[in-house]
């Protein structure tokens, strides 16, 4: 049986763990051996952060009654024996649906009432105001109360007609899109505006967010969901039925909300099932099949790779009744490969290339520390073994050398003054064009632009244009960063060559890269600014959304840059710091050991046998450092383990190295647990896996 999109996801969790593990444990080493800096431990807590707290978002997108939920249900929800989303004939999720897992939150349902769209308050702000929210607890020892709690998100009510267009479900200018009136000329609403389910299910626990989306009428009309999160997801699956295709609501959504990079676009074609005919042959169902698959490609334009054909009841039920044959007659698993093998790879290379850039970056530091140290230890060895048979009046010579050079050295002070100076100076001004008033000033000139008139054609050419000052504001960010460098370069080479430093200016951060982010939010957002969201984008609350929204993508991107940039330039002062505050240690350790000479004749023997033992420390102290990087090193650049090597990994991993209680084991399942529940969905049991957990 080949492996699942839930399997996938379990075994990339474990890496983290155990690359974390790895983290940890160098962490601990540099802190024991007071070697480690302030910008060490930021990049320390940055890095493990990611590895524990970074979500991976997967949005399911569809109109109504395409089996979304259900396919929801046979991925993520088959070890609990029963369907969890509801899942039936025509609608059932009415809003927005958020699955992950917070520890720091209760367990349970937790329900953002439908009238809150008439406050000016964002979603983003409702979610620091649990009070707003009506929570249900979950018991999760009883799946069918479980079910029936989740059930609560199809709940509707009904309105007016006014109250509706004051609810954003009812559009007088386009009204293909409202919903039908009911006898008595009532509009039918749903009771939330957004749902979050709080679960530690075990994939969730592994840092997956599910976003179940609730069809066209409720994606347009929720501009903190088309504008916020879809833009935000990792992948998106768009699910069509097999028997329609794709139908003229299907192709609405396709177009106006997920038309981007081809590579996080998955189409599922759901329903095969119900294409199976008495009166024709397998070959036959399977040639409509593969028109269909055919047919969708070429309407979205979108590789024919993307599209899936599945039946996600048909899994869902071979799953829950350990059916082989019928799992592998609704194709889910061809979907889930695909899905895995595209997404979680790449999440998993970013995470190894960061932990490992930043380990090398570590050992290349500490490494010139080290020589250092072991540089000032063979200057005293020499100087110590040259007293040897020496008068008095000798030593005391040598004591006022030292004294002499201490003085010399302190004269550095001024230098590295004005250094700091003409650092702090070139930083404030790096970081200015970075800053959220920056950014504020730069999205008011766009708004305006919407504001401008009532239908704001020329919206998406000053949003381009926008992109574009912003690519160039990272590219000035990159070159004022050059700029600190080569000052850098030439102060530490001067301070190395008149007062004995060892400082060494790494390559100046590459921010360049954060372009790409900038080019994704344009893609994603330039769809709301053409013809056809023309009239919604006139509309003073969606353009306010609008703006809200966009300065929060783009105030993530330049924080991030801004944050590199801080973190490089305060490794570097860091590093003149650690330094300096060692040379005065070393002068201070050799006055102490002369008085001591000077005063006692069998010191020099002792005083010399002091410092061979500090340099066989420091050597000691740089192997142990190499042996923790290249650990590091390995474990993140290895592929996640499957299902046949967990368990025996697991159990070598938490014998040889345990976790020291950091971040990483806050976060998971206890490892022989972990390897049990993947095994689990190996076997497609009906058990609660996920309950043990």
């Amino acid at each position: 049986m080949k492996p699942t999109f839930a399997s996938h996801l379990d075994a990339l969790g474990h890496w983290r763990v155990a690359t974390d593990a790895r983290l940890a444990a160098l962490a601990k080493f540099v802190k024991e051996h007071d070697l480690l800096d302030d910008g060490m431990s930021e990049w320390f807590d940055a890095m493990r952060y990611r590895l524990s707290g970074e979500k991976l978002m997967v949005a399911f997108v569809a109109e109504f009654s395409r089996g979304k939920s259900e396919l929801i249900n046979a991925i993520f929800f088959s070890d609990k024996g029963r369907r969890m989303m509801p899942a039936s004939a025509g609608r059932t999720t009415m809003c927005p649906v958020e699955l992950g897992y917070d520890a720091e939150d209760p367990i349970g349902l937790s329900l953002l009432p439908i009238e809150t769209r008439l406050e000016p308050t964002s979603l983003v702000e409702y979610r620091r105001t649990p009070v707003a929210w009506s929570h249900i607890a979950l018991d999760l020892t009883n799946p069918d109360g479980m079910a029936q709690a989740l059930g609560e998100v199809m709940r509707t009510r009904q309105v007016s007609q006014d109250q509706a267009r004051a609810l954003g479900f009812w559009d007088d200018e386009r009204t293909d899109d409202n919903p039908p009136l009911s006898a008595d000329g009532q509009v039918e609403v749903p009771v939330w505006r957004h749902a979050r389910i709080n679960l530690p299910h075990p994939l969730l626990k592994r840092g997956l967010v599910v976003l179940d989306t609730p069809g066209l009428n409720a994606i347009g009309t929720e501009p903190e969901l088309t504008l916020g999160l879809l833009p935000q997801a990792h992948a998106t699956v768009f699910i069509l039925g097999a028997d329609t295709g794709v139908t003229r609501s299907d192709l609405s959504i396709w177009r106006d909300h997920l038309c981007g990079p081809a590579l996080a676009r998955y189409v599922a074609l759901n329903k095969i099932d119900t294409l199976a005919d008495p009166l024709s042959t397998p070959e036959q169902v399977q040639a409509t099949i593969v028109r269909q698959c055919e047919s969708v490609a070429q309407t979205l334009d979108i590789p024919a790779e993307h599209v899936f054909p599945i039946s996600a009841r048909q899994a869902l039920a071979a799953r829950l009744g350990h059916d082989v044959a019928g799992l592998q007659a609704s194709r889910l698993e061809d979907f889930e490969l695909a899905l895995s093998e595209g997404l979680l790879p790449k999440r998993r290379e970013t995470l190894a290339q960061g932990a490992v850039d930043g380990a090398r970056g570590l050992q290349q530091q500490l490494t010139r520390r080290f020589g250092e140290l072991r540089r000032h230890h063979a200057e005293q060895m020499l100087e110590l073994r040259g007293l040897r048979g020496k008068s008095g009046g000798k030593v005391q010579l040598m004591l006022q050398r030292v004294q002499a050079e201490a003085n010399e050295f302190e004269q550095c002070t001024a230098r590295l003054a004005a250094m700091r100076s003409v650092h702090a100076r070139m930083l404030k001004e790096s970081l200015y064009d970075l800053s959220a008033e920056r950014l504020r000033q730069e999205v008011d000139v766009l708004q305006q632009v919407l504001g401008g008139s009532w239908l704001p054609l020329g919206a998406k050419k000053a949003f381009i244009e926008l992109c574009a000052r912003l690519r160039g504001l990272i590219e000035q960010a990159q070159q004022r960063s050059d700029e600190i460098h080569a000052m850098l370069v030439a102060s530490f080479g001067k301070l190395n060559a008149e007062f004995g430093f060892g400082l060494q200016a790494e390559q100046a951060v590459d921010v360049r890269r954060y372009r790409e982010d900038l080019d994704l939010i344009e893609r994603n957002y330039v769809q709301y600014l053409g013809l056809s969201q023309a009239f919604r984008l006139a509309q003073p609350g969606f353009q306010e959304q609008f703006r809200r929204m966009l300065i929060s993508r783009l105030r993530v991107v330049f924080e991030t840059v801004s944050n590199d940039i801080e973190l490089w330039n305060k490794t570097a002062s860091a590093q003149v710091d650690s330094q300096l505050r060692e040379r005065r240690r070393n002068f201070k350790r050799r006055y102490e050991s002369l008085d001591r000479i000077q005063t006692a004749s069998n010191e020099l023997d002792i005083r010399l046998q002091e410092v061979q033992a500090q340099d066989e420390r420091v050597l000691q102290l740089q192997t142990r450092l190499g042996v923790l990087i290249d650990e590091l090193v390995a474990q993140a650049t290895s592929d996640p383990i499957t299902s046949d090597e967990l368990v025996s990994v697991f159990e070598e991993s938490t014998a040889a190295m345990p976790l020291d209680g950091g971040t990483g084991a806050d976060i998971d399942l206890p490892l022989e647990d972990t390897a049990r529940h993947l095994m689990t969905f190996q076997a497609l049991p009906t058990g609660r896996a996920s309950e043990s957990a």
